[in-house]
């Protein structure tokens, strides 16, 4: 199933190449070059490395594709968020967006899942398409064939429409962690990952809450934050985990190297 973007001023999802402001072309052995709108730092910096590294097994050793990083700082964003200003929120991702098109990215993605909230102001103003994390997880859990997913992100995240909206049209149910394991989860990832802290009592913590979704039906969980990858792995939580940074660094990957 190929990866689907949008392009501007389109109403339907698209498959296939998309065009940058340069082609698309440039380095990187023809593959798109890819755009990074960075919200936090170290889950921009796990999407770029995961891009870069996997990149090796199918362009050769030490090559990958042309990538440009821009990134507003965090306290600009969560400035928006707090006050539930999407358009905020939709007007910094588009500043960097713009700029990743300016030097000659020919998508863009987002590692962050909180401000996808923004993505319906987003895409329609952008001078590039995108590819959106929900809906690429959505892909994989389709393929897996899960059909209860438990949220784990910010209260923003998990109270918000982001994963409900991705996967309904798969048919796939959604439950989030009871309100005062949200608070908990938040708290973890607005002061401690983000900050680049990874406690042991906090992954015991997630562990638990992942374990008890999966008493309330859940059959996985998406780790809709993208720094909670570095904090849960998948095959040590209680429950398949469904890291949304590396899947939509793969995702771009293959729209990258135009692979299905």
């Amino acid at each position: 199933m190929g990866l689907a973007v949008k392009r501007r001023g389109r109403g339907k999802e698209e498959g296939g190449k998309g065009k940058g402001p340069a082609g698309g072309g440039g380095g990187g052995g023809g593959a798109k070059h890819i755009g990074i709108v960075g919200v936090s730092a170290e889950g921009a910096a796990l999407c770029y490395r995961t891009i870069c590294t996997e990149a090796a097994r199918v362009m050769g050793e030490h090559n990958h594709p042309e990538v440009t990083m821009h990134t507003h700082p965090l306290a600009d964003y969560m400035r928006h968020i707090r006050r539930h200003d999407w358009r905020g929120v939709a007007d910094l991702m588009l500043s960097s967006a713009r700029k990743a098109a300016q030097v000659g990215a020919a998508f863009a993605i987002s590692p962050d899942n909180t401000v996808h909230q923004a993505f319906a102001l987003v895409e329609p103003e952008s001078p590039i398409p995108w590819l959106h994390i929900g809906r690429v997880v959505a892909r994989e859990a389709e393929g897996r064939r899960f059909r209860r997913l438990g949220i784990l992100g910010t209260r923003y995240l998990m109270e918000g429409p982001v994963y409900p909206e991705a996967l309904q049209p798969a048919g796939i149910a959604t439950l989030t962690p009871e309100p005062p394991e949200r608070a908990r989860i938040d708290a973890i990832i607005m002061d401690e990952l983000v900050n680049g802290r990874f406690l042991e009592a906090s992954r015991a913590y997630v562990h638990d809450v992942i374990a008890a979704l999966g008493r309330r039906g859940c059959d996985a969980v998406v780790l809709g934050c993208t720094e909670i990858p570095l904090l849960v792995r998948d095959g040590e939580a209680p429950l398949p985990a469904l890291d949304s940074t590396r899947l939509l660094a793969r995702a771009a990957l293959r729209e990258a190297i135009g692979a299905s």
